[in-house]
């Protein structure tokens, strides 16, 4: 791999016999998963073919309203994907939207007003679709934990309120293990970074020529971006969640 160089597509056909092990070790193992596999990769190259020109014209746009337009967009699709997490609870989509809007918002803010990007589509879309779909699976764990602990530990909540306790009190240890399951695989992978892991954004700076020590600088900034956003959309979620688990009598539903 040379850096920088633009990929042939004879290069491309070649490489596309990888898919050919991961079909012949699910037809071998008989997992009966060739047809998923095929599809994925078909969607995969058109998705990603039409993402590509599109991207390439939204790049040379020079508005600052269609850009917010775009990252509105992305987080309304990724608030609606997180909603499905916490079925059955009111206002799973209005939640989602908010805790992913100011997550994403404080979070790109501070990344303009440091001088570390422009507020241009070619440096906010990307960063923004990172900060976004982290922040989405972050919230689809939250929301999940919380539905999972809400039903283990029912008999506990409502004795805490058979005590007088007010309904915060009596869910603040959800609340707690909701907000940590959400952040913790981020803490994680933050962990496992240049030992376990080269991540994605600063692999793809190596192979497009920039040298390792300036690919680390960008792969540090989006280290900390992630787990700004990951916090505050964890935190704004949890604390707006949790109320619908009771009615307006304060009993656990």
């Amino acid at each position: 791999m040379n850096g920088g160089a633009d990929i042939s597509i004879s290069s491309m056909l070649v490489s596309s016999l990888l898919v050919m092990v991961s079909l012949f070790f699910t037809y071998f193992q008989k997992l009966n998963l060739e047809k998923e596999i095929i599809i994925g990769v078909i969607r995969a190259v058109v998705q990603l073919v039409v993402v590509g020109y599109l991207l390439n014209y939204i790049f040379g746009l020079k508005s600052p309203i269609f850009t917010t337009f775009l990252l509105s967009f992305m987080i309304f699709n990724a608030s609606y994907n997180a909603a499905k997490r916490n079925k059955g609870a009111k206002n799973g989509l209005l939640i989602s939207f908010i805790s992913i809007a100011l997550g994403a918002s404080i979070t790109i803010s501070i990344l303009v007003f440091s001088g570390i990007i422009k507020y241009e589509a070619y440096q906010i879309i990307p960063i923004g679709g990172m900060i976004i779909s982290n922040s989405m699976v972050a919230l689809g764990l939250c929301f999940k934990q919380m539905n999972s602990a809400f039903k283990d530990k029912r008999e506990e909540v409502q004795t805490k309120l058979s005590l007088g306790a007010d309904i915060l009190p009596s869910s603040i240890d959800i609340i707690r293990d909701s907000i940590k399951t959400g952040m913790m695989p981020t803490i994680d992978s933050t962990k496992t970074l240049g030992i376990v892991s080269l991540p994605g954004m600063m692999t793809g700076l190596i192979l497009a020529g920039t040298s390792p020590v300036s690919a680390i600088k960008y792969q540090i900034i989006v280290t900390f971006m992630l787990l700004s956003t990951t916090a505050i959309c964890s935190f704004i979620a949890c604390y707006m969640c949790y109320r619908n688990f009771f009615n307006k009598r304060k009993q656990l539903i």
